[in-house]
């Protein structure tokens, strides 16, 4: 059988089955189409650019290394943002430990009146364009809590379930919902006041 060499030509599922018979090459090819998601998956979660990196080569490795594991029932990017949640879960809870005291602590501490005052925000995002609106919510997202940041994007960007992201994140189901209504208030308060600042610098 003649050895496979079109590569960047083929489909994802093929990459696959060739990587998981040990094929590096096919392996690097489905490393160079989806680096750059899984880095800015690994950012969204660490907001740090240099541990963002580290965080998706060491996730990429991990993929490898388990890839026979992968069964098909989802894409294979989909499977690799997993692993990537993963490994920065892991690095995250790691860092927690190894704080004397931790932000979330002190952002539930002084967000309680806060969380329980309505915010008043018909229309945040109106008249932002795409590209602006990720550039807003992205800096907003950089101003929440590990926890709550965490907790918004495995529940709005990648979909979980609260039960799903109470084990993964090692707390309770009510505390996710706790996180996931400060982490939403939090983030329309952010969006208002930049649109705010926006409206006033046209």
């Amino acid at each position: 059988m003649a050895k496979f060499t079109d590569y960047p030509q083929a489909e994802d599922v093929r990459l696959v089955r060739l990587a998981q018979k040990g094929d590096t090459l096919a392996f690097e090819e489905l490393v160079a189409r989806h680096r750059d998601k899984i880095y800015a998956r690994a950012y969204s979660m660490v907001r740090n650019e240099d541990e963002a990196l580290d965080l998706s080569q060491e996730a990429w490795i991990k993929g490898w290394q388990r890839l026979k594991q992968f069964q098909g029932d989802s894409s294979f990017v989909t499977w690799m943002t997993r692993v990537t949640i993963n490994v920065c879960l892991d690095h995250l809870r790691k860092r927690k430990r190894e704080r004397a005291e931790s932000i979330e602590q002190m952002d539930e501490d002084s967000g309680g009146v806060e969380r329980q005052m309505p915010v008043d925000v018909p229309d945040p995002i109106a008249g932002l364009d795409r590209q602006e609106l990720r550039v807003r919510i992205d800096k907003a997202l950089g101003q929440l809590s590990e926890a709550h940041r965490t907790s918004l994007v495995l529940h709005e960007f990648e979909g979980l379930e609260y039960k799903e992201i109470a084990r993964r994140m090692e707390c309770s189901i009510g505390t996710v919902m706790s996180r996931l209504f400060y982490a939403r208030r939090r983030m329309a308060s952010l969006l208002a006041g930049l649109k705010k600042e926006r409206d006033e610098q046209s």
